[in-house]
């Protein structure tokens, strides 16, 4: 049985784990969800690790929400570093998703973004591990997590 790894932070303001979680398990049975908590991004790719070397995950979904401040955007841009090199040292994806506070200037909006980026990103990590061809459908259509899609720069004849 597959198992799908997620890790989220306690620094987020939305539980994006929740929506991802439940996006998955609407998908249908056949693989097992393992989560982990952090503080913050910066914890996301040890949590990563750990599941892949403890809990013998197929693939991890990280879950972060960083703040406003130009340190938050520096610290997302370590974290998401630590999560490459993580899946590259396991030969496993990784799908990160962050959802930075400033891009959403009312909190009900937050939330709302908060909730369509995971639950998008988690039919990502879905389709790598079970419907790869899914996503080779879509190659080069210009789709976005969480914000509308921009569409491809040239319809294909």
């Amino acid at each position: 049985m597959k198992k799908v790894g997620v890790a989220d932070t306690t620094f987020a303001r939305v539980d994006m784990a929740g929506y991802a979680i439940r996006a998955l398990k609407a998908r249908g049975t056949g693989f097992r969800v393992e989560r982990r908590t952090v503080p913050g991004i910066k914890d996301l790719p040890v949590a990563c690790r750990q599941l892949f070397q403890e809990e013998g995950v197929d693939l991890c979904l990280a879950l972060g929400m960083p703040g406003k401040a130009e340190y938050d955007k520096v610290c997302a841009h370590e974290a998401s570093l630590g999560l490459m090199f993580t899946g590259v040292l396991e030969s496993k994806p990784i799908v990160e998703c962050f959802v930075f506070e400033d891009e959403a200037a009312e909190p009900k909006e937050l939330e709302s973004l908060a909730r369509r980026r995971a639950e998008e990103h988690a039919l990502n990590a879905y389709a790598l591990l079970f419907r790869p061809h899914d996503l080779e459908r879509h190659r080069g259509e210009g789709l976005r997590q969480g914000f509308p899609d921009v569409g491809p720069v040239r319809r294909s004849r």
